[in-house]
């Protein structure tokens, strides 16, 4: 068998896994988001049966533990409306959790990882970490020291929480120069919200894939550049590099509330991305680089 996708329902080779949201959230709850949690099994295969209207058959959760990710109700989903779905293990930053629960897990992170990674009945299919705002706590550090762990025991691929966009090159010296996970097995999100050219030519030149995702309420204000990036990285020869997502935090943030949600890649942007930079490149962040993005090779 070639490269394969881990999905809530199992494997699939990574040639099926079709257009792909590379970055959003079905279900999520932090304490630094009262009252907006996403944990309505309802409004999740709502919007899913949106975005596979507009053409939408993939969607890779970052929705790490500890963080109501329910894989049973995800695996239920993906069922149901037919859209391969993607989960997460790995932690986000401290302040996200009780200083109990990070405690209690501090010492066997690595093997907890590997664990979902690895153990049904419903399997992660890639690590998700977080960066600190131009920097990387203690915290990030030991997260990241045991996502590099699960990555040589599985294979999987890390995803980045990039604080605010910042501290790519940070990232990358300590999980791929440090740690040994091979850049184009590193996945770095929101690099929309710091759009400097030089640091996104910088990480693709490294070899990482460059998640781009939103647009939001919170982080619109860098929305407008985001073609300006697109055109100069597909411009130095990294098109290959590009992945795209909705990043849906809030229930209000939905398609069917009053946001964008998922049905706007593929409404909006697609669209305006065949029209400025052609069809293959459209092709190519939605289909073909994700598959090579989350896929690993398996026997």
């Amino acid at each position: 068998m070639g490269p394969v996708v881990r999905t809530v329902l199992g494997d699939i080779p990574a040639s099926e896994l079709g257009v792909c949201d590379a970055h959003d959230h079905l279900f999520l709850r932090s304490p630094r988001l009262p009252g907006q949690e996403l944990d309505d099994p309802e409004a999740a295969g709502a919007e899913l049966r949106a975005f596979r209207a507009l053409g939408g058959q993939a969607v890779v959760q970052w929705t790490p533990r500890g963080m109501g990710r329910r894989r049973a109700a995800l695996a239920a989903l993906a069922s149901a409306t037919g859209v391969h779905v993607v989960a997460a293990t790995g932690l986000h930053q401290a302040v996200h959790y009780a200083q109990e629960y990070l405690e209690r897990d501090r010492d066997r992170l690595a093997e907890l990882f590997v664990r979902d990674l690895t153990e049904g009945p419903v399997r992660a299919g890639l690590v998700k970490v977080a960066g600190g705002f131009h920097g990387l706590d203690a915290h990030a550090r030991r997260v990241m020291a045991a996502a590099a762990q699960a990555h040589h025991a599985t294979g999987a691929a890390v995803a980045v929480h990039l604080e605010l966009g910042t501290g790519a090159m940070d990232v990358l010296d300590l999980l791929c120069g440090e740690l040994g996970v091979p850049p184009g097995r590193v996945v770095l999100g929101h690099l929309n919200r710091f759009p400097d050219p030089r640091v996104h030519l910088r990480a693709a030149e490294e070899g990482a894939f460059l998640a781009f995702d939103g647009p939001s309420r919170a982080h619109h204000a860098t929305d407008w550049r985001l073609f300006d990036a697109l055109s100069a990285l597909a411009g130095a020869g990294h098109a290959d590099r590009i992945l795209l997502g909705g990043d849906t935090t809030t229930a209000a943030a939905r398609s069917s509330a009053d946001g964008p949600g998922m049905p706007y890649l593929l409404r909006g942007l697609r669209p305006a991305l065949v029209a400025e930079l052609g069809e293959s490149f459209a092709h190519g962040v939605f289909v073909t680089n994700p598959a090579r993005a989350f896929a690993y090779p398996r026997p």
